[in-house]
């Protein structure tokens, strides 16, 4: 069977925003955790990195099956 998705061009668009703006959350919850002094605080950041990096590979696996209307 094939998963191709056919999106339109600003459905696209709207993932490749999701894929951003999740780049950058996980940015600064990976820089945060180096002057974060608190263990529980750290800890929970360190489980947003997973979540977040969780949620990048399957952004990058729907982009890989977008196809253009």
């Amino acid at each position: 069977m094939d998963e191709t998705l056919r999106m339109a061009p600003h459905e696209t668009m709207e993932v490749h925003e999701m894929v951003n703006f999740k780049t950058l959350c996980l940015a600064q919850s990976k820089l945060m955790q180096g002057i974060v002094f608190d263990r529980d605080l750290k800890h929970l950041m360190q489980k947003d990195v997973e979540v977040t990096m969780r949620h990048l590979d399957q952004l990058k696996g729907l982009y890989a099956k977008i196809r253009l209307q």
